[in-house]
């Protein structure tokens, strides 16, 4: 596991606690002065449709962000995703040896495509409805200003960061060992990670991710014999697939329930001729004097911890090998997402966070529980490096038309990230 405890002795020996050095200041006072460009950059990129299924979109949003990350002297580069049929990712790299090697993540695809309605940018006072304006064309923005203001004073001097930003976060493309290859090389290769997906706010103040959880999806398909209703229950006759099913997610609910987990069941078919695809659509028949020889079901599993998640899965093929009468079942369990696992590491990393909003005079942030939130790309490289996630614009109504970002906080989560960033850049690594 890695850790950053000696990171915040090593910060706190350069600065004094609850003060900002001269750079940091400086930093700080180009991302309030630039803060209006800043704005005119979102609205820019929200009022190009970038959906997931829409690669050309994805493509035309990147070819806006990647001159800014070249003009602070980021090479660039694009990773095709053609064969898993996604816009490209884009990745910018500064080669340094100088402070830990930092990668930050986010996404330029958004879950609104070219058939919805809502696809503009709208000024309201301080707020704006925005397509993808919080997640995540605000933590793109929050990102490039504060990368800008560190440039300028020259703190990026010598330091080692890059910058992924996926074409396919919302859905990633299949299969996930070709969408992720990189971004998992990537992960390996760095020693802190910072995501700027939206920032959460709970109890009134906002919060980070130190965990989050992972997901899994799984099939439960069950066989049994066919025939006339009046039999069911015989020897020669058996239980029929619904009875078997039935047995099957009812223990589901009553014996896997544990902290932090969640499981779901998202569909179910049952009867004669069933048949589904991947996407979810399907159909039957079936008559009520038939016994019923098909069944399907379909969910996914949200755990905290690889441990959890090898637990449950283990549980849950216990409980369908336990067949009724005259019926077989069997389920399939395919991992999605890795869990983002609560470490050491990772609340050190936290910690130097608020150590940071302390040295601006702000608020300290809280800890998000990770039942509060969904998978996302951090998960992938949480296995091999200390992380944090959320550090991007706060907003509300995310992944639903009339979508609002906070543009009066874009300057203040900026100057974090600009801050933390500058301190890790600061401090040794291992």
């Amino acid at each position: 596991m890695r850790r950053l405890i000696l990171l915040l002795c090593c910060a706190s020996a350069t600065l004094s606690a609850q003060e900002l050095s001269r750079e940091e200041a400086e930093a700080a006072r180009l991302i309030d002065q630039n803060a209006p460009a800043a704005v005119q950059l979102l609205e820019a990129i929200v009022n190009i449709n970038s959906g997931t299924y829409n690669p050309a979109g994805v493509i035309a949003v990147d070819k806006v962000i990647e001159p800014e990350f070249q003009a602070l002297g980021f090479t660039t580069r694009w990773i095709n995703m053609e064969s898993v049929q996604r816009g490209p990712h884009l990745v910018a790299e500064r080669k340094g040896s100088r402070g830990k090697r930092i990668l930050l993540i986010g996404h330029t695809d958004t879950v609104f495509e070219k058939t919805s309605p809502f696809q503009r940018f709208e000024l309201r006072g301080n707020h704006a409805l925005a397509p993808g304006g919080s997640d995540m064309k605000g933590g793109i923005v929050i990102l490039l200003s504060a990368l800008k203001a560190l440039n300028a004073v020259g703190v990026l001097d010598g330091s080692n960061i890059t910058v992924f930003l996926a074409g396919d976060e919302e859905s990633a493309g299949e299969p996930i060992s070709v969408s992720r290859k990189e971004l998992i090389e990537a992960g390996k290769n760095a020693d802190v990670a910072l995501c700027f997906e939206p920032r959460n706010q709970h109890n009134g103040k906002d919060a980070v991710s130190t965990a989050r959880r992972g997901a899994a999806t799984w099939e439960l398909t069950v066989s049994a014999k066919s025939g006339h209703s009046s039999t069911i229950f015989s020897e020669s006759a058996g239980d029929g697939a619904i009875f078997e099913l039935s047995r099957i997610l009812s223990a589901f609910h009553d014996t896997l329930r544990e902290p932090n987990m969640t499981y779901s069941v998202g569909l179910v078919l049952a009867g004669e001729g069933v048949k589904v695809d991947a996407s979810g659509n399907g159909s039957v028949t079936g008559k009520f004097n038939v016994i019923p020889d098909q069944a399907i079901a379909r969910g996914d599993i949200r755990a905290l911890t690889p441990e959890q998640l090898a637990r449950i899965k283990d549980k849950m093929q216990s409980i369908v090998s336990k067949n009724l009468p005259g019926t077989h079942a069997k389920i399939h369990i395919e991992d999605k997402y890795p869990p983002m696992a609560p470490t050491e590491g990772n609340r050190a990393l936290f910690a130097l966070l608020n150590e940071t909003n302390r040295s601006l005079g702000v608020p300290e942030e809280e800890e998000l529980d990770p039942m509060l939130r969904g998978v996302g790309d951090i998960s992938f490289v949480a296995p091999y490096v200390d992380s944090l996630s959320g550090l991007g614009a706060n907003g509300t109504g995310m992944h639903a038309p009339g979508e609002i970002v906070d543009l009066s906080t874009l300057p203040l989560q900026s100057k974090r990230a600009a801050i933390l960033i500058a301190r890790l850049i600061q401090a040794p690594r291992k």
